[in-house]
């Protein structure tokens, strides 16, 4: 387990190179750029397309906008927002947040891109369904030739799209939060019987298929975002003489990273600082990577650019929203400096010293919606993937593979699994990045003569 241990750190460290950092946010930059930051002028009409206002379920699609926006949101708004920021503040201090707002605004713009593709350029699977995501989009806008990028895609994203970091997190937040502190902590079995029994909630939902997935994610989505945003309101409201000195301690500190304790990267301590950010703001919003776009290709909106306009709100979100909110608390509270845990217990103590005695509890019942919602979504990316490789009669293989990860999961370490995750969305984003700088221009053409139509 330490040769593996050891072996996924240097895959995920090489898979996070320079080469991945321009492709993926010099290519949102460039996308950025190019369109002229034109899709952050319609955050109004994004708002009325969610509420069903062009909503046509005669279209052609499994669900909803909402329901698609929902179901990519239910996996991106995770243990990356909880867990994910609190690594990122162990290891690279308060700064690291800034170049995560940097990663969440430039993928804005790449979700825009990817997920219009995703409905531009959809294609059918062997039953004849239509179907959206990088692997079809490559194929069926750029053409045969192109295909070894959608397969290399969906080989990545059958291990990309494991929950085995989530659950990971999960477990270790029962165990610390439930579990050892009141004595029913049993070292050989404890983790187990988590696995098992998320093995057994998560089997009944996405052996239902992204019908069930959706509308499930529709009704826990909204629920968790607004549990979640008043608890770390309130512990905002608590420190509140202290919120001003992190914020501006965020901003100062990405350009000095006085608190960065990982590996230097181009030759210094800022540029490991950037990759970290940079790498847990992409771990956490997913944009570029490919994931997203495989639930808003399911959608049943036939206007591409209405589709790429919802999926931009999922970075809005997850990064700018939620991971500043875990990150404000974590740093407000000062355990980010008194304590020597990592990832999800670090939020936890952060909820403890705000919220004593039952502070803990409710980052357990966030954590678990969290956590539960993003096992349903991954699987459905991981079934696309299966699909297009194998054909669809044979993509409910792929439940089977994900549900004994589950377990897998359970009882393994933080660093084992991160890194396992890490560098196969490193290896999904460069098929979906490519595809989309080359589809670009397609986009643009097609966003021109939806603002002209709609005078917007």
């Amino acid at each position: 387990m330490e040769i593996l241990d050891r072996w996924l750190a240097q895959f995920a460290s090489a898979a996070w190179g320079l080469p991945l950092l321009i492709l993926l946010i010099g290519g949102g930059i460039f996308l950025l750029i190019y369109s002229r930051g034109a899709i952050y002028r319609f955050l109004g009409h994004t708002i009325e397309i969610l509420r069903g206002k062009y909503d046509n379920l005669d279209n052609p699609g499994e669900i909803s906008s909402f329901q698609a926006l929902s179901t990519a949101l239910s996996s991106t708004i995770g243990m990356g927002n909880i867990s994910g920021v609190a690594v990122a503040i162990a290891i690279g201090g308060p700064g690291a947040i800034f170049w995560m707002w940097v990663s969440g605004l430039i993928g804005m713009t790449t979700k825009f891109f990817t997920c219009t593709l995703a409905v531009m350029y959809r294609g059918k699977d062997s039953n004849g369904v239509v179907q959206g995501g990088p692997m079809y989009f490559i194929v069926e806008g750029l053409g045969q030739k192109w295909k070894p990028l959608a397969i290399f895609f969906s080989l990545a994203g059958l291990i990309g799209a494991l929950p085995v970091f989530n659950v990971n997190q999960l477990t270790q937040a029962v165990r610390d939060i439930l579990l050892v502190p009141n004595g029913w902590y049993k070292e050989d079995t404890s983790e187990w019987v988590i696995g098992f029994i998320l093995l057994a909630v998560t089997s009944i939902v996405i052996l239902g298929g992204i019908k069930r997935i959706g509308a499930t994610a529709a009704r826990i989505v909204p629920f968790m975002v607004a549990l979640y945003f008043i608890s770390v309101v309130g512990i905002l409201i608590v420190y509140a003489d202290q919120v001003p000195y992190y914020i501006q301690l965020i901003f100062t500190d990405a350009f000095g990273a006085n608190y960065f304790k990982g590996d230097a990267f181009l030759g210094g301590a800022l540029g490991g600082l950037v990759l970290l950010g940079i790498r847990r703001g992409s771990f956490s919003n997913e944009a570029g990577i490919g994931t997203a776009p495989m639930a808003h290709g399911a959608s049943r909106n036939v206007e591409p650019i209405r589709e790429g306009l919802v999926a931009m709100i999922g970075p809005l979100v997850d990064t700018l929203i939620i991971c500043t909110l875990t990150a404000l608390a974590i740093l407000v509270t000062g355990v980010w400096e008194t304590s020597m845990t990592n990832g999800v217990t670090l939020t936890s103590v952060a909820f403890g010293e705000a919220i004593p005695v039952w502070g803990t509890y409710l980052l357990l019942i966030c954590i678990s919606v969290f956590s539960i919602s993003s096992l349903f979504s991954f699987s459905y990316y991981g079934t696309k993937c299966m699909s297009f490789l194998l054909g669809a009669h044979r993509a409910h293989w792929y439940n089977y593979f994900y549900l004994l990860s589950i377990l897998v999961g359970a009882v393994t370490t933080l660093d084992m699994m991160i890194n396992l995750i890490d560098g196969f969305y490193a290896l999904m984003a460069i098929p979906t990045m490519i595809g989309t700088i080359a589809l670009a221009p397609k986009v643009i053409g097609a966003l021109r003569k939806y603002t002209k139509a709609l005078s917007l």
